[in-house]
């Protein structure tokens, strides 16, 4: 069991950082290019910032013993065994282009295992969480709900999202088209919102590679709460990003990781 006021302290970390992402939406902020022109395009804006560092104070106030890894800024070294694994606006592109399925993903590790997530739209005002093995959705003013996947084993049943086939490595291309080939609908975008989706039982697997421990650390514990699996490609643990595959169900699970290393 977690300290009592972790559920809390998640979601006043959800207010405190939705307050200043909202600020800054449909407001066409200044962008930069974290790579340079060097690779492919790596938005941040003045809203990832912001978010970012309303989570750290607010951190620091309640929670000055744990460690905090961001993605915008630097790694903060505690001494309590908990860190907070944190992107302040997962979806930065689609924030820029106005789309309302950027989020704010808040994770918490203990003895580097996560333990506990947030998944945080401000915009459309649902939070999507888990603590203690249970996984809840909420629209803000309304009574939260008990999230559960669907019970979708088949791939020909299945319907599968990825942010976008280009992610992929050229190698990693003709892998995920097999997967896509094989399930009955496959859609693009969302970003974590997808994954949120797959807690809830509207979608019935995640395939995606190239992602940070800040961008999956949160979700981790939102879809094994909810009844699925999340893994990497090969089976091993997620949390840490790379290729990940997550699903409704185990045999669904172990469908696409079939393909995926055939």
């Amino acid at each position: 069991m977690l300290p009592a006021e972790m559920e809390s302290l998640l979601h006043d970390l959800a207010t405190v950082s939705g307050r200043e992402a909202l600020a800054h939406f449909r407001a066409r902020p200044s962008v930069k290019d974290k790579a340079g022109g060097r690779a492919r395009f790596d938005p941040v804006t003045v809203a990832d910032h912001a978010a970012e560092e309303a989570i750290r104070t607010l951190l620091a106030e309640r929670r000055p013993h744990d460690g905090i890894l961001g993605e915008e800024l630097d790694d903060t070294h505690g001494s309590s065994g908990y860190r907070w694994v944190v992107d302040p606006i997962d979806g930065t592109r689609t924030y820029i282009a106005g789309l309302p399925v950027w989020g704010t993903i808040i994770g918490l590790e203990h003895g580097d295992r996560p333990v506990a997530g947030l998944f945080h739209q401000p915009f459309t005002r649902e939070r999507f969480w888990a603590v203690d093995g249970k996984a809840w959705a909420q629209v803000e003013g309304q009574e939260r709900i008990a999230m559960r996947t669907s019970t979708v084993r088949e791939l020909s049943a299945a319907t599968m999202m990825t942010t976008s086939p280009r992610i992929f490595a050229p190698e990693e291309s003709p892998v995920y088209d097999r997967v896509e080939a094989a399930v009955q609908l496959a859609r693009y975008g969302c970003d974590g919102y997808a994954y949120c989706m797959l807690a809830a039982g509207n979608i019935d697997l995640v395939v995606e590679s190239g992602l940070q421990a800040f961008d999956v650390c949160g979700l981790v514990p939102i879809i094994e709460a909810a009844g699925g699996v999340f893994t990497s490609w090969t089976g091993e643990p997620a949390h840490g990003g790379g290729t990940v595959v997550a699903a409704a169900t185990p045999e669904l699970h172990r469908a696409a990781l079939d393909l995926l290393n055939a």
